[in-house]
């Protein structure tokens, strides 16, 4: 099984751009994620609004050799407008971008598949996917919703992506995962923690951006779900844990999540 390691935006979500490129080159990462939207109502990120940031990540980028898997976060809301993705588009091409991160937010599943087909035909000029990604408390909840989106859409760039602290937070299995064609799977989003948890929204919400844990260090069962998804996967290490900023460097911090998705592959090997 020959995996590709990216680290993922909030995995190092307290340094710049450039800087989180030299640290994936210095720790053994291929390629990166960058969010350049906001997830709820932090405002633009400096790839998106700051030309220097932009052009030291470029040229960081080109030193190293890190390819960039992923870029975020499209929300598909009620007022979503597929001219207000263009220069998200234009920005994350100039990088070398493959993937877009995609969120399900529209109770009015027709509107949501109409506005995420949309979406892919802009992302598909740019050489883009869209991968929409469930999350128990959006109006994606698990595999089954996701799959009705973007089968509906019926798009060649179209994507469902598994974040392995959603697929257990949505009671999601090894056999749901096989239920999604291999074609529509482009990146997995791996990360740990602990098999109880508050279930109501801002609980999830908590775990999700400020609490994980490293692959191997709590309790999902991230071995089988690396078996149900196919060889040669670019595997996007997501583990944005504040406790770990405060005592770890962030060089430490991504040494120690691509140590631990190593280890769950071993496991998964032997």
């Amino acid at each position: 099984m020959a995996y590709s390691f990216s680290l993922a935006f909030l995995t190092l979500f307290d340094v710049s751009p450039s800087e989180a490129v030299e640290i994936a080159a210095k720790t053994g990462f291929s390629h990166v994620g960058f969010r350049l939207l906001p997830s709820a109502s932090e405002g633009l990120y400096p790839l998106m609004t700051d030309d220097k940031v932009f052009k030291e990540t470029r040229a960081a980028m080109q030193d190293t050799g890190i390819k960039l898997a992923d870029i975020e976060i499209i929300r598909l809301g009620e007022a979503f407008r597929v001219e207000d993705t263009f220069r998200f588009l234009e920005r994350g091409a100039v990088l070398g971008a493959k993937n877009v991160l995609v969120a399900g937010d529209d109770a009015d599943e027709a509107r949501l598949i109409e506005n995420y087909c949309e979406f892919c035909e802009a992302a598909h000029h740019y050489g883009m996917t869209a991968d929409l990604e469930f999350m128990p408390w959006t109006k994606v909840p698990n595999i089954a919703s996701a799959l009705r989106v973007v089968d509906g859409a019926n798009q060649s760039n179209g994507g469902v992506l598994i974040d392995a602290l959603h697929y257990h937070r949505a009671g999601m299995k090894p056999q749901d995962v096989k239920t999604i064609d291999p074609k529509w799977l482009h990146y997995v989003q791996f990360c740990d923690a602990m098999a109880e948890f508050d279930p109501s929204t801002e609980g999830l919400i908590h775990i999700a951006r400020q609490a994980r844990l490293n692959p191997g260090e709590g309790e999902i069962d991230l071995v089988s779900l690396l078996q149900a998804i196919p060889d040669e996967m670019v595997l996007s290490i997501e583990v944005p844990n504040f406790d770990y900023a405060k005592k770890q460097s962030p060089t430490e911090r991504a040494s120690r999540a691509l140590d631990g998705m190593k280890s769950i592959i071993e496991k998964a090997q032997s």
